[in-house]
């Protein structure tokens, strides 16, 4: 395919950010994944305070704030993610307990250990694992919780043409035995890890986005970069439907020691 030299990175944040911004979720998940993981926590009904780390719109953080009584700061670099994750705040009466602000993961404006519970479904690799989990635990309590979702192989080998895809996308990726050690290094006692099942890929995320692709290309007709970052998404859903047995998200939940 003429678009498998075209890595995601050569595309303008923005570009992507307009793609998604119509959507429930801006990657791989379900309100039911959401809700499996905080299952894993010993109190969930203890926890007051929660970081939702690149939240996007907040598809998950409201289905955190159904499911807990805390309160909870959805972080995320675009502001048009977080105009939309405040409407979604307001418009489901949440407002008072869930507020979305604009920042970067890489530079949290919170004071350290002011959190029970950090969040991150889908966004850690815009970090790095590691880096992510060792910077995020300072703001952990002693015993609070980190509950991510990454991108992760199934096995130790895998074809070609999907590796060179996965490894310039998110090149520290790896197996899934490899994070949890990366977890346990970085501070935190292992607590679990699931993999996230193939209707979070299809119908959450792939199919709605086919219809914004559609739109898209029509809002920019004739425009080579659009096509080609279209081009390249849908190389990427052409990919998961061929090759998901090596790899998907995974939910890893930690404690900080």
């Amino acid at each position: 395919m003429e678009n498998e030299q075209t890595s995601i990175h050569d595309f303008d944040l923005n570009l992507i950010c307009e793609l998604h911004v119509g959507l429930e979720r801006q990657g791989p998940g379900s309100p039911e994944m959401t809700v499996e993981a905080l299952r894993f926590l010993d109190h969930p009904d203890e926890i007051s305070r929660v970081a939702d780390l690149g939240c996007g719109t907040g598809g998950q953080t409201m289905i955190l704030a159904q499911n807990i009584s805390g309160t909870i700061t959805g972080v995320d670099f675009f502001p048009d993610f977080i105009h939309i994750f405040n409407d979604n705040a307001k418009k489901l009466n949440l407002q008072e307990r869930v507020k979305g602000i604009v920042g970067s993961m890489e530079n949290l404006p919170f004071s350290k250990e002011d959190f029970d519970l950090i969040w991150s479904e889908g966004a850690i690799a815009n970090i790095g694992f590691e880096k992510g989990l060792r910077y995020w635990r300072d703001f952990l309590k002693t015993d609070g919780y980190v509950a991510v979702t990454y991108e992760s192989w199934f096995t130790d080998e895998r074809p070609a043409e999907i590796e060179k895809f996965w490894v310039d996308a998110v090149p520290e990726m790896d197996t899934i035995a490899h994070n949890i050690s990366i977890m346990q290094k970085a501070g935190y006692r292992f607590v679990a890890a699931f993999t996230l099942p193939e209707e979070c890929w299809t119908e959450n995320y792939f199919i709605p986005r086919e219809a914004a692709q559609k739109a898209f290309l029509e809002k920019y007709a004739g425009d080579k970069t659009v096509e080609a970052f279209i081009a390249n998404m849908r190389y990427e859903a052409e990919l998961y439907a061929k090759y998901k047995q090596y790899y998907g998200y995974v939910f890893y939940i930690g404690k900080k020691g």
